[in-house]
């Protein structure tokens, strides 16, 4: 048993390295919202549509990424990927220059093409890298990793690019178009050097990853059978990995609001040092990953994890609504703690029984990072719609007001969650 632990190390070492990757590109999503909004002059539900191209991708590539996994294996799909991702990092150097928002948008899309690939090999990998049982536990190891790394993409992104953001609006609202626009271009060129360099680390990674020493493995070819014994023929036999992928919709898009949005939450509300808000974010989810690895599955299970994370996002969403300043900004924060445990859980509970469907299953459940696409921009345009409203009825302050009354939109996402860790997924498994 532990030659078999020692054995795991190093493929283990190597794929934390590649969910820390995904955490560095991912969440610098919440320093470029507010930095877009900015240099493009755009409204919130425009600035919204950054994580719009990044997370649509994943429902738009996952089947064809399941595919290129089918013809190259888990390692080179991985390296694929990352050179996919460096190619995407590349096209902001163009859309600095021409500070088009088409451009920056097709550049995140690409990125997010390579990190759907990447995606849809790492966590099968690493959910049938050792006992299903204790899949929650490794997948925590990855979500600290990832979560770390996004806390200090988002400060070094954030510090490059909205130091003295608020500072730089006034500047923006007083001077005149020359003076305006020389502005705005010396803000977007700032953008150039550092994503120079994080297409240049993407690269040296995929060569490294070709090279590296992970074992094939592939998911048990076993049949999946239902209640009478019969063998399932189709994936869409399995309704609680359907259910499993519409939980993990919510759920992303969830996530995506918690830490997208509250950078842009904190400059809306006149807050200083903003742009280190999305490191409360991670790091909330990080100390709750930690406890993940601890208690799964030795003293809870995953489904019990899942059960409590939904309940804490219901609590911790009518806190916001119900609080202001930067009491409310920590609440949100605090969705961290929510989110966490929530990925770990749902994988393993909806590739149970999947058998020989397991990288059809793991490519649709990848779809489910699209909720990313959708669900933030909705709360974009409800923040755009109420804050109209509020200012045409002479409310104070109508845009912070706006902005914590949209995160209502949190809670049918949590409720679903809730439904899947209590009976969802159980539905159409065989009873043992």
């Amino acid at each position: 048993m532990s030659e078999q632990k020692g054995s795991m190390i190093v493929p283990i070492s190597i794929v934390a390295g590649l969910f820390a990757t995904l955490g560095f590109v991912t969440w610098v999503n919440g320093a470029l919202i507010p930095f877009m909004k900015s240099i493009c002059e755009l409204t919130d539900a425009e600035s919204f549509l950054v994580a719009s191209a990044s997370y649509i991708s994943f429902c738009v590539m996952a089947l064809p990424a399941s595919f290129i996994l089918q013809k190259t294996g888990y390692k080179k799909g991985m390296s694929l990927g990352l050179l996919l991702m460096a190619g995407g990092a590349l096209v902001f150097i163009p859309a600095a220059s021409s500070r088009t928002y088409f451009v920056f948008l097709t550049g995140i899309f690409i990125q997010g093409a390579g990190m759907t690939l990447l995606q849809t090999a790492v966590n099968p990998y690493i959910t049938i890298l050792g006992p299903m049982e204790s899949a929650a536990k490794r997948i925590s190891i990855m979500g600290i990793c990832n979560k770390a790394a996004g806390a200090l993409g988002s400060i070094i992104l954030g510090t490059l690019l909205l130091s003295g953001i608020k500072e730089k609006n006034e500047l923006l609202a007083s001077v005149g178009e020359a003076e305006k626009e020389t502005l705005l271009n010396t803000m977007a060129g700032g953008m150039v050097t550092p994503y120079i360099v994080i297409a240049s680390v993407l690269a040296l990674l995929a060569v490294l990853i070709n090279m590296a020493p992970l074992p094939d493995i592939e998911a048990p070819e076993s049949e999946a059978t239902d209640d009478s014994g019969a063998a399932k023929t189709s994936i869409f036999q399995f309704p609680h990995l359907w259910l499993g992928v519409l939980t993990l919709f919510t759920y992303v898009g969830a996530e995506v609001i918690a830490g997208d949005s509250i950078i842009k939450y904190g400059i809306t509300l006149g807050l200083d040092n903003a742009e280190f808000f999305t490191s409360f974010t991670l790091g909330a989810m990080i100390l709750t990953y930690l406890l993940g690895v601890v208690l799964i599955p030795k003293y809870i299970s995953q489904d019990t994890a899942l059960k409590i994370s939904a309940a804490l996002g219901i609590v911790f969403s009518l806190c916001i609504l119900f609080t202001s300043g930067f009491t409310s900004v920590l609440f949100v924060a605090s969705l961290g703690i929510a989110n966490a445990l929530v990925w770990p859980a749902v994988w393993p509970l909806a590739l149970n029984g999947l058998g020989k469907f397991t990288k059809t299953a793991s490519a649709l459940l990848v779809m489910g990072i699209s909720g990313g696409a959708i669900i933030p921009p909705l709360y974009g345009a409800l923040e755009d719609a109420k804050k109209v409203a509020l200012t045409a009825e002479g409310v104070a302050d109508a845009a912070a007001t706006a902005a914590t009354g949209s995160y209502w939109i949190l809670l049918p996402c949590y409720a679903v969650i809730l439904f899947y860790a209590f009976s969802g997924h159980k539905i159409g498994l065989k009873k043992s």
